[in-house]
């Protein structure tokens, strides 16, 4: 390349790595002869070793890829993720997983930085995967790990908070709860244990509201947890219709997210139920749509989760100390 453009070959090396150092012409001669040549450019892979880098932070998204772009908290997570790259020059590289064998090598084959592993169960083999790397990682939601940094709101604490409000006044209470574990197999439940979900997010939801029914002095095994195989508004829809009928109808749901607790209600207006006369619902996120339902719901900023996962990662923020959320309360549940 040099010698076809009759410069130096720390020349040719400016052109393409700090061009503000090479005069508009030198440049324009040094392409030409790189277009005469047929050489593209600088592989990227061999600037990421030179360098010690790949420049981009790899998020572990244990869903289908579409997920990331579907569920509208997943969304806001990857922004905050997102936010914190841009200010940084860093590319985003999403690592999706399946289930598959393959999973563990593509997480170790992955050009990143860094990894931020979005909520998975505590079996997935993906997390050691992610340890073995020596990377900095840092974990959200759940496993809980010593040797991975972890960003979390009090899952259990939030759970019995937003429960009393379901709860409150209820004969006939229900979950409406994320999936158990990896298998994701939906079914309705009773006297489920907790300890059983290998999911940490659903394991301490769980808790949280055994904890609130327990206050009420009801038994915990009368409260039926109906399990949905993803995070889906239409799923809740369509389990709802089954769950609304019949003679052993909820008064109060306790759903572990908004997109849950809005197609419960859009099952129940469509029967005619009143909410919350007939049947209280709680939700959690408190997304737009949230709040145009009227839905009583917990409030967190997974924006804000996604951004601090990102800056520990990069080593900006130190880790520990709590994740805040509050409950809103809505016309969606009675008044104690």
């Amino acid at each position: 390349m040099a010698r076809a453009a009759e410069v130096s070959v720390m020349t040719v090396s400016y052109t393409y790595a700090r061009p503000e150092r090479v005069s508009e012409q030198t440049r324009a001669r040094v392409r030409e002869a790189a277009e005469r040549l047929g050489y593209p450019g600088p592989h990227p892979g061999a600037r990421s070793l030179r360098r010690g880098r790949a420049g981009s932070l790899g998020v572990i998204l244990g869903e289908h890829l579409t997920y990331a772009f579907e569920d509208p908290q997943a969304a806001r997570f990857l922004a905050g993720v997102a936010e914190v790259c841009a200010g940084h020059g860093l590319g985003l590289t999403i690592v999706p997983v399946t289930g598959a064998p393959g999973d563990v090598d593509r997480v170790a084959e992955a050009a990143v930085d860094g990894f931020v592993v979005w909520t998975t169960s505590d079996d997935d083999p993906v997390v050691d995967a992610v340890a073995a790397t020596g990377l900095p990682a840092v974990v959200h939601g759940g496993p809980r790990r010593d040797d991975l940094s972890f960003v979390a709101v009090d899952d259990r604490a939030a759970a019995r908070a937003v429960a009393s409000a379901a709860f409150a006044g209820a004969h006939r209470p229900m979950v409406l709860s994320f999936p158990l574990d990896r298998a994701r197999a939906a079914g309705v439940h009773r006297a489920l244990d907790p300890a059983t979900a290998s999911f940490r997010v659903t394991r301490q939801r769980l808790r949280g509201f055994r904890d609130a029914w327990a206050e009420t002095g009801g038994p915990w095994s009368r409260v039926r947890v109906a399990v949905c195989s993803r995070n889906s508004a239409r799923e809740a829809e369509r389990l709802a219709a089954d769950l609304l009928a019949g003679p052993d109808v909820p008064d109060a749901v306790a759903a572990m997210s908004d997109e849950l607790a809005l197609g419960l209600l859009r099952t129940a207006g469509r029967m005619g139920l009143a909410v919350p006369g007939d049947l209280a619902v709680t939700g959690w996120d408190d997304t737009d749509a949230a709040a145009a339902a009227d839905l009583t719901t917990v409030a967190q900023s997974l924006r804000d989760q996604g951004a601090r996962c990102a800056r520990l990662v990069l080593d900006e923020e130190s880790g520990g100390g709590p994740v805040e959320w509050r409950v809103v309360q809505r016309g969606s549940t009675r008044r104690p």
